[in-house]
């Protein structure tokens, strides 16, 4: 680590509101006018896997930055490396992401006009601006209970091979304009007229001649059994029609014994509708069809008349699972997000919902008579001992006002919800993170326990307590915390978990939603933990089955069935749950676990990274018996980065996953189609060399499919819907539709063919359908829209969008586009003019720019210079 000062800057003029003229009369110095910045020094420093960054802090006012008295607190998602000497200033890990720089006794301050400059080293490797410092803010000795955010704060971008590459053989520092350029051009442009009109893609789909016309609302009729589906579409109608006079088209339902309760069939004819199931899922399923066939435009606002083309449609889901979760827990996201998702979902006929309410940096669920829950573990904010609130996480900052940082849902909320998901027929799965990522109910209990036994009730203190207060053993886990986890030898562990279960149970009978399962959680506990634990080691003497530490983990799991069982509850959890760790050759291995396979686990298998040898983990546990929902990284978890680019925010350890990566996976073979691993690099029969295989037995395990959307760089609402969509529509096709021809052929260069055709055909429906749906629907959702690919052949542009249909714009004298920049329809001529493109969407919304510096052709250069 190195600190030093740089060369004198001239002092920016001192403009101050009067609100800042009251913080300088209050704290030491106006932070208003320290200039900060970070930025990426150099990936791969000292040739190994960690990269050095830099803090700048420029003094812009007129007063010195103080040499003492402060703290300057930040979170950082890389673990800084420890026992760096740098002489001035000090710089500790606090806790979890939050780290704390100090002055020493050789710091003297900032002069005005001055700066200081801060290199750190860490793990890993910086790509993109979410890797960069977030919620920096101050704490002066005088005032130990506030902290005062640096407002002017900036991350550089990385612009080098240096500061992009992450180590030797990295495949390219950004994802280039050509090169996505490249990938677009393979998909063809379908005329708007031949594409399907249902999606998901459905088991059955023909279009029969003429068009229905809806110029009155019509009349809705049911038998008894779909009268909820009845009362659910003209509520749909209302919204598309408003409230008009009832005309003569009939849409009839009709119960079908003959098909499954989520089957459906929809004729379409130039007089009326019949929606066919045997159950209110499968006609809900037909609702959803329906709905696809009017264009999207329609929902824009009231048409006078809709024409619906006539069709007959059979259909069915793949699997019974179709999954997303939401992790509400890093970072808050509140009922209106919750309820915009569960419209999406069921649009796309996705049934399940996983809530992941609770993590180490938040619970956000009320759970009634244990108030401490969300008084401590649902706020974070700066105290001095971080004990009457969370820390400050992933960048949520000193005040515990921060709606991302703060925030539950109330009994009443958690209700709604789950009413507004069930009339949707959608199933919520509630997660207790347990026995690791339990930090904010493990705080919460302790401050229950202090509160209690500070009043002398001893007993009722220790009743629900997650800790044993004499442990003295030492971890860090995946995230760096040290005290994140529920002891599991402790009774009133066991006294929580069937208290919260208690009040879940009777919240989901309220709200008449159904609940089969409750995820326990069960992943990344971290080595170290329990080993000094009197509690974990008197039980360990006393139970000779617990022969080790490991051997915990089972006794836990064995308690928390019994639990769910007693309730008439599944287990549902991670891929650990049904773990056991054990060696091979003398090394240590995991292996299925047989104690639980036959007691119907469900699991969710996230550890798929191609390249990273445990591939075939989804196959080796089902086929040991384990209910697996297909969750893998590699192509299901949302929160990775779209793309290598320093502006395209979220995570690259499992690799960089677009909407391309959910749609191409073969469920039952995703060997098959795999094209690149985690790296970015091309994958190769040797990579699956030795690898498990999914049997037969194996497959009637697959229970479904599951997105997932972790909320550590997702802050706001925005950002959450622009990492979720479009990603979502390649989750649905998956997990909706039947095994597509591409998957199931031999040949090679005919399966490559098909899947190509199969490609095109989906990213126009999704750029000319959908997306539009997408603009419509409760306003319109904040979908990424890709950033356009760009070739530049002598002095000539052509460029390209991943979705057929959007309106490209472009210009040719470096001003940003807009709507009413030229619409791009041809390849033109623009050499030596700095080009600039953006793609747009039927809402005037528009993707980050696409600058290109166009040179000049060879022929024009030698007239030139002739």
């Amino acid at each position: 680590m190195m600190f030093k000062h740089l060369s004198k800057l001239v002092a920016v003029p001192m403009v101050m509101a009067a609100t800042i003229h009251v913080q300088a009369q209050q704290t030491p110095y106006d932070l208003s006018r320290l200039k900060s910045s970070w930025e990426v020094v150099e990936n791969n420093y000292q040739g190994k896997m960690q990269f050095l960054s830099s803090f700048t802090f420029i003094n812009n006012g007129s007063n010195p930055f103080p040499s003492k008295d402060w703290q300057l607190y930040f979170n950082f998602v890389r673990m800084i490396k420890p026992g760096q000497q740098l002489p001035g200033v000090k710089l500790e890990h606090v806790n979890g992401d939050l780290y704390r720089l100090s002055p020493t006794a050789e710091f003297k301050g900032i002069a005005p006009g001055d700066s200081i400059k801060v290199n750190f080293a860490s793990d890993a490797w910086a790509v993109n601006f979410t890797d960069g410092p977030t919620g920096i803010y101050v704490v002066w000795a005088g005032q130990p209970t506030k902290g005062f955010p640096l407002k002017d704060y900036t991350i550089r971008p990385s612009t080098s091979a240096r500061q992009l590459m992450r180590y030797p053989g990295d495949k390219s520092a950004v994802v280039t304009p050509t090169q996505i350029f490249k990938q677009n051009a393979v998909t063809k442009d379908i005329p708007l007229a031949q594409l399907p009109l249902v999606f998901p893609t459905p088991v059955s789909y023909n279009t029969t001649a003429g068009n229905l016309v809806l110029d009155a609302f019509p009349d809705i009729k049911a038998d008894d059994r779909l009268a909820a589906s009845a009362r659910f579409l003209n509520n749909e109608l209302i919204t598309l029609l408003g409230k008009r006079a009832t005309g003569k088209v009939v849409i009839n339902f009709k119960v079908d014994e003959s098909l499954a309760a989520d089957a459906y069939k929809l004729d379409v004819t130039p007089q009326g509708v019949t929606i066919a199931a045997s159950d209110n899922e499968g006609a809900f399923y037909g609702i959803q069809s329906l709905k696809a066939l009017i264009s999207p435009a329609a929902w824009a606002g009231m048409p006078k008349t809709i024409s619906i083309p006539a069709v007959q449609v059979s259909d069915y889901p793949r699997f019974k699972y179709r999954a997303f979760m939401i992790d509400v827990a890093r970072n808050f996201h509140d009922k209106k997000d919750l309820l915009r998702l569960i419209d999406v979902m069921a649009l796309y006929k996705l049934n399940v919902l996983h809530f992941h309410f609770s993590d180490d940096e938040g619970w956000r669920l009320e759970i009634p008579g244990l108030p401490e829950l969300t008084d401590v573990g649902a706020r974070r904010g700066h105290t001095p001992d971080f004990k009457s609130m969370l820390p400050p996480s992933y960048g949520s900052g000193p005040d515990s006002t921060n709606a991302a940082g703060t925030g539950y849902f109330s009994r009443a909320d958690f209700i709604e919800i789950l009413k507004y998901a069930t009339e949707r027929h959608i199933r919520v799965l509630p997660e207790i993170e347990s026995p690791g990522h339990a930090r904010a109910a493990v705080k919460s209990m302790e401050v229950r326990y202090d509160r209690l036994a500070a009043q002398g009730r001893q007993q009722e203190a220790a009743e629900y307590l997650l800790t044993d207060l004499k442990d003295k053993s030492t971890y860090h886990s995946v995230q760096y915390w040290n005290d994140n986890v529920m002891n599991v030898a402790l009774p009133s562990t066991y006294k929580f978990l069937e208290k919260v279960i208690t009040e879940i149970q009777a919240m989901y009978k309220e709200a008449g939603a159904p609940l089969a399962a409750v995820h326990m959680g069960g992943d990344e506990v971290p080595h170290g933990v329990f080993e000094q634990s009197p509690a974990c080691i008197a039980l360990m003497q006393h139970d000779k089955n617990i022969k080790n530490v490991d051997d915990l983990w089972y006794y836990f799991y064995r308690k928390v069935h019994q639990i769910l069982q007693a309730k008439n509850l599944e287990v549902a959890g991670w891929e650990e749950t049904g773990m056991r760790k054990t060696t091979i050759d003398g090394k240590a291995a995991s292996i299925p676990n047989p104690d639980f396979a036959n007691d119907n686990f469900q699991l969710n298998v996230w550890n798929n990274v191609i390249g990273g040898g445990q591939e075939d983990l989804s196959y080796r546990l089902a086929n040991a018996g384990y209910k697996v929902i297909l969750s893998g990284v590699s192509n299901f978890y949302f929160d990775m980065a779209y793309m290598k680019s320093f502006d395209e925010p979220g995570f690259y350890w499992g690799g960089f996953v677009d909407i391309d990566k959910p749609f191409y996976f073969i469920p039952f073979d995703y060997y098959k189609n795999s094209k690149v691993d985690g790296k970015g690099d091309p994958v190769t029969a040797a990579t699956f060399m030795g690898k498990d295989r999914l049997t037969g037995f194996g497959q009637s395990n697959i229970r479904g499919i599951q997105g997932l959307l972790w909320s550590e760089t997702v802050t706001n609402s925005d950002r959450m819907e622009y990492m979720i969509y479009p990603k979502m529509l390649g989750l649905a096709e998956r997990a909706w539709a039947q095994d597509p021809a591409w998957a199931t052929e031999k040949d090679s260069a005919k399966a490559e063919q098909l899947y190509s055709q199969a490609w095109s055909v989906f990213t126009n429906v999704v750029g000319k359908r959908e997306l539009p749906r997408l603009d419509k629907l409760n306003g319109g959702y904040n979908y990424r829209i890709p950033t356009a690919g760009v070739q530049v052949n002598e002095g000539e542009v052509s460029v390209n969008s991943q979705f057929p249909g959007m309106v490209i714009r472009y210009t040719t004298n470096g001003d940003e586009p807009t709507q009413k920049s030229p619409v791009y329809t041809a390849p033109f001529k623009a050499g030596g003019k700095t080009v600039k493109v953006r793609v747009f969407d039927t809402r005037g919304r528009s993707s980050r720019s696409t600058t290109v510096k166009v040179p000049q052709p060879q022929e024009q250069l030698r007239n030139n210079r002739n």
